[in-house]
């Protein structure tokens, strides 16, 4: 019987397994696919480096970690969520859903 402690420092073993919530903020495995891994960190750099000029819920929660971590931790958290994000929508057969500004 493994303890939580041990299961959450456990190296993700697949894609599958990167989608665990549990995992550090900006992680991403090297195991899986090199290039879906290296074009969801292509596409979080734009995110990042467009942060200051865009007034949606995600610049303001990108603004705030770059307040606090470095840029390329936030950058590889953002293709972190993206990467989890795409995962539910594939798993649940869901549509993307954009929440309302609040």
């Amino acid at each position: 019987m493994q303890r939580a402690s041990q299961e959450t420092n456990r190296a993700p073993l697949s894609v599958a397994d990167q989608f665990n919530l549990t995992m550090r903020l900006g992680h991403i495995s090297k195991m899986g696919n090199g290039y879906l891994r290296r074009l969801l960190v292509v596409g979080a750099t734009s995110v990042t480096r467009r942060a200051e000029t865009t007034d949606t819920r995600t610049g303001a929660w990108v603004r705030s970690l770059l307040g606090r971590k470095p840029t390329r931790l936030v950058t590889v958290a953002i293709a972190n969520k993206t990467a989890r994000t795409a995962w539910a929508m594939l798993v649940r057969q869901e549509d993307y859903r954009a929440s309302a500004m609040a």
